[in-house]
């Protein structure tokens, strides 16, 4: 395999293969959405089959679904599972609290609500995901179809009272349609290139009408494992302080992975 990895796929699978560590016998499991996070559902699926792993997974999407069910990881829905020992999850960044930007793959709803009915929200990335303030990446914003131009307005017009340097949005597009998500809503994005006070606009988008939920992850990642393109990882527990270095051993062929795709 890893030989036809480039570095940041590399990255990818060793955190989501040090992830999976995390993961006991028996356990109901959160299951992540987006490329990272489909490496790590390659991995359980992977345990399942080699080690007799016995894992319910609960999916924050309808593709993350679908690959579980294809490499062997049972899948039920929240309502079935009620509360989950833990969740793996990828971010589009992160910031020295582990306070996180979700929802570039257009499943920040679902996966919000998965890793707050989590005991432990683990999130897997590649140091390109570090940043010293939240905002460059494009903050997602799901809301309902109906009013949706006005629901824009109200929050471009929330932003100038806001900590942030950019105060622009755009309607999410899939072509020449909107995206639509799981749950049938929008998303816009919001283009502020630096968030003051996370936590402050995380409260006040989610007061606007018309907003379902913003990709602001406060106070709920637990630990990062940070993936390097050589092979080595860093696990950083926010409850604990602790920081681990490890090297993770990459098979150079394996034919659960050839098939792996953002």
């Amino acid at each position: 395999m890893s030989g036809t990895l480039s570095p940041i796929d590399k990255a990818k699978f060793v955190a989501a293969k040090r992830a999976v560590d995390y993961v006991e016998d028996g356990m109901k499991v959160g299951l992540g959405t987006g490329s990272t996070a489909a490496w790590m559902v390659k991995c359980l699926g992977e345990r399942i089959r080699d080690d007799g792993l016995r894992i319910t997974g609960v999916a924050t999407s309808t593709r993350t679904a679908e690959l579980a069910q294809k490499v062997g990881v049972p899948v039920v829905s929240l309502d079935e599972a009620k509360w989950l020992d833990l969740t793996i999850d990828g971010a589009d960044e992160y910031d020295h609290n582990l306070n996180l930007i979700k929802g570039g793959g257009g499943a920040l709803l679902m996966e919000k609500i998965v890793a707050t009915a989590s005991d432990e929200l683990i999130v897997i990335a590649d140091l390109s995901k570090q940043v010293e303030a939240l905002g460059a990446f494009p903050l997602p914003v799901e809301v309902i179809p109906f009013g949706w131009q006005t629901t824009k307005a109200l929050v471009e017009e929330t932003l100038v009272n806001l900590d942030v340097l950019g105060r622009t949005s755009a309607l999410r597009m899939n072509g020449a349609t909107p995206y639509v998500t799981d749950e049938g809503n929008f998303i816009l994005d919001l283009h502020l290139k630096r968030i003051g006070n996370p936590r402050q606009l995380a409260l006040v988008m989610n007061q606007i009408p018309g907003v379902v939920e913003n990709g602001l992850f406060i106070d709920i990642c637990d630990v990062v494992v940070i993936g390097h393109g050589d092979g080595s990882v860093e696990v950083r527990d926010i409850n604990n302080g602790a920081v681990e270095h490890e090297k993770i051993d990459v098979p150079e062929t394996d034919n659960l992975f050839v098939d792996i795709a953002d």
